[in-house]
């Protein structure tokens, strides 16, 4: 089996793990315990083989607790960030998991371990709070202990049959895409309130590489409104043969899905050394102000949200937002979160944001905005991609990439809305698709109704207007017509129609005539 078949294999069987054992449960809330299963199962597997290291005589989930010195669990912790004991390994948990009457409480019991384990340690902010939408006493399970641990049990056996092949032969990938393959599905299924957090991987892998693009290496990768992670993840797989020297940054408000980009770290095998993760408001309560500036950064930030804005009278001098001299609109908080992002860049780097359409076209504080990127030569690029790429939306994003190192002060403006493939819920971006962006963005050449470089003076001009559709003519692609030759044939087909009725009406005379 190639590792495509392994790959839709797995896939499939997890897929179908959340359509057997969900029964009542909302299918939204309850991938809350398949992803969570499957984060425990990983660490679990992660953790017995840095134990092993490697030595065939070592098994440690046959090991007894009380074999574990207080040496071996610290130097552990230092290095994993966390400690899991033999019997709480997930395997130990999941043979017994059908004949278990106490499973539900004893699963709390170990993940409350698990990530007190941390505490005192570097790792502990990490750790903390990992496993808190995993609660194993909710009555979303069922309303009776017998009908929770049911649930739990087929959920741990379901993902106890997964065939990820042996831990250390390189499938670590396999539990990571298996994990965003869960989220996708999940948000695809719940529309809009799935959707609103992820970024589809198609999408992601473009922002990367526009975030990325020539840099050899870079000191860090930052999204300030980071949901599960899929777009910091998505760099890190784009930079597998390059150097992301201190790791990967984000801060997220839900917590929920703040969780959901821990864990997910963890399971394409990053260590807590190499990210960090804030709960949080960015816009109001900004964290790793003393890390900035990052060479990268990739966002989605929600469209169009609700903020405070100039009812909060410090932030027109806060650092981030003074520099504009305006705040964006208390309905629209979407300059807010590129006016953020530009504040954390550093000078070698770039910035890819998803953004509203409607930011780059409408007056007021908005226009204001604008006029103090342009002028200070902060974009580099405003593409426009197709509708339907994203979950819960039909709407036709745009990218807009920021630069503190540009070469000249024109703006580029790329029409990508014609790029995409049909799939059953959602259009998607092929890797074609992006190499054509990508070509088109590297070499900044102009291409009809494809791409466009545009002067600042014509850009102040046109009310510095940012949108694609006011530099880039759209290709008529009607079909051209010949008015003389279809008046010809509409006068041979109407001569046509009179002689079949001429011919009809006689028919009509001979019947009537004959009385039949």
């Amino acid at each position: 089996m190639t590792s495509t078949q392994q790959r839709a294999e797995l896939q499939r069987q997890i897929w179908q793990i959340a359509n057997d054992v969900r029964g009542s449960v909302d299918g939204w809330d309850f991938k809350q315990y398949v992803l969570g299963t499957l984060f425990y199962r990983f660490i679990s597997e992660n953790f017995a083989s840095y134990i092993e290291g490697g030595d065939e005589s070592i098994h440690y989930a046959e090991l007894n607790d009380e074999v574990i010195t207080p040496e071996i669990k610290d130097d552990a912790i230092k290095t994993k960030g966390y400690f899991i004991y033999p019997s709480q390994l997930f395997t130990s948990i999941a043979a017994n998991a059908n004949d278990n009457e106490n499973l539900n409480t004893n699963l709390a019991t170990i993940f409350s371990s698990i990530e007190s384990s941390a505490n005192g340690y570097p790792s502990e902010p990490d750790i903390k709070g990992l496993f808190a939408d995993f609660d194993t006493t909710s009555n979303r399970l069922g309303n009776t202990v017998v009908d929770k641990n049911s649930r739990l049990a087929a959920v741990l056996k379901g993902v106890e049959g997964l065939t990820f092949g042996e831990f250390e032969d390189n499938q670590i990938d396999l539990f990571g895409d298996a994990y965003e393959f869960l989220i996708s599905n999940y948000a695809a299924n719940a529309g809009k309130s799935g959707g609103e957090f992820f970024t589809p991987q198609s999408v992601s892998k473009l922002i990367a590489q526009l975030a990325m693009h020539k840099q050899d290496k870079v000191n860090k990768i930052y999204d300030p409104a980071c949901g599960s992670g899929s777009l910091l993840l998505q760099a890190k797989k784009h930079f597998d043969n390059h150097i992301i020297e201190d790791g990967f940054w984000g801060q997220e408000i839900n917590h929920t899905t703040y969780n959901l980009a821990r864990m997910n770290m963890f399971l394409h095998n990053i260590n807590y050394d190499k990210f960090n993760m804030a709960l949080g408001n960015t816009l109001l309560d900004p964290h790793f102000g003393e890390d900035k500036p990052f060479d990268a950064i990739v966002s989605n930030p929600p469209y169009s949200v609700k903020w405070i804005g100039k009812d909060d009278p410090t932030l027109i001098n806060d650092e981030r937002f003074a520099p504009a001299g305006v705040l964006a609109p208390k309905s629209k908080a979407d300059f807010a979160f590129v006016l953020h992002a530009l504040s954390y860049l550093s000078s070698k780097g770039r910035a890819a944001i998803v953004c509203f359409p409607g930011i780059f076209y409408r007056g007021g504080a908005e226009q204001k905005i604008r006029k103090y990127l342009i002028d200070n030569n902060y974009i580099e690029t405003v593409i426009s991609l197709a509708p339907n790429l994203f979950y819960g939306t039909s709407i036709a994003v745009n990218i807009l990439v920021l630069s503190k190192h540009k070469m000249d002060t024109n703006t580029q403006f790329i029409d990508a809305s014609q790029l995409f493939k049909s799939q059953t819920n959602t259009n998607v971006l092929t890797d074609e698709h992006i190499k054509q962006i990508m070509q088109v963005f590297d070499d900044k050449k102009e291409n009809e109704y494809f791409a466009q470089s545009v002067t600042y003076d014509a850009i102040a001009q046109n009310d510095y207007n940012l949108s694609v559709s006011a530099y880039i003519e759209t290709e008529d692609i009607r079909e051209v017509i010949d008015i003389t030759q279809l008046n010809a044939e509409l006068k041979t087909t109407v001569a046509k129609i009179d002689t079949l009725r001429s011919e009809i009406d006689v028919i009509v005379n001979e019947i009537e005539r004959s009385g039949i």
